[in-house]
């Protein structure tokens, strides 16, 4: 009979929003059954690794990366953290990219568990298979500070950014649109900033380096036939992997 793999506890620092931590529990329930019939073990609920997720009210991030005055997501962060490791987690995903410009200071904080970088897991990614430019889609808060951008440099990856006018669609599209609950806002927006990017570049791969952006552009009947990227179902591949010990 086919014995269940060992396992190692992860954890999931997520509320940044909760329809996006939410949605990255499936992605990695999902990536954990791919894992197993990858390598040769029967899919039932004993085979599935234990994981914790932290879904708590975190101060928004592009706002404090913005405004030094404003409240800001470290200590919340770093308390969800170190619950996580209290529960045992050895690994840990935050389903939030902009939550990714405090990766150092978290990691620092709580040594003890591995705290998994979306942005270098999705350059990584997109090295192996062969990707060599990308159009980004994130937030101000992202783009600030070129969370994206050092990433893909370091793999060699040309990093196109939208305009202006493109990067206001995309913040309205998140925040009006998906965190609000206005989903057709959503879509509007984020298939406006992709056919922007399409009529200047061609059929470039576009990165939905923010959770809320494959909440609602995938689902696009314009985007259908795009090459879209999605660095939240990466990285909850790359949880799976620690869980499994790879």
């Amino acid at each position: 009979m086919n014995q269940p793999p060992c396992t190692h506890t992860v954890g999931i620092l997520a509320g940044m929003g909760p329809a996006a931590g939410v949605d990255f529990a499936r992605l990695f329930v999902a990536a954990c059954e791919d894992w197993l019939r990858s390598h040769g073990h029967a899919v039932c609920d004993q085979a599935y690794p234990a994981h914790w997720m932290a879904q708590l009210p975190i101060p928004d991030r592009t706002r404090a990366l913005a405004d030094g005055a404003a409240p800001q997501p470290l200590e919340a962060m770093a308390q969800g953290l170190a619950q996580l490791a209290g529960l045992g987690a050895r690994a840990v995903a935050m389903p939030c990219n902009t939550a990714h410009a405090w990766h150092a200071a978290l990691q620092e904080r709580v040594p003890q568990v591995e705290l998994l970088h979306m942005p270098r897991e999705t350059a990584a990614a997109l090295r192996a298979q062969g990707q060599e430019r990308v159009a980004l889609l994130a937030t101000e808060g992202s783009y600030r500070i070129g969370l994206y951008e050092q990433a893909f440099a370091a793999q060699g990856i040309a990093c196109v950014l939208p305009d202006a006018k493109a990067r206001q669609w995309l913040m309205q599209g998140i925040y009006d649109g998906v965190k609000a609950g206005d989903m057709a806002l959503a879509q509007q927006r984020f298939v406006a900033v992709g056919q922007a990017l399409r009529a200047q570049h061609g059929g470039i791969a576009l990165a939905m380096a923010c959770t809320e952006i494959p909440l609602a552009l995938p689902q696009a009947p314009e985007a259908q036939d795009w090459a879209l990227i999605d660095p939240t179902a990466i990285l909850a591949r790359a949880l799976a992997r620690r869980a499994y010990g790879a």
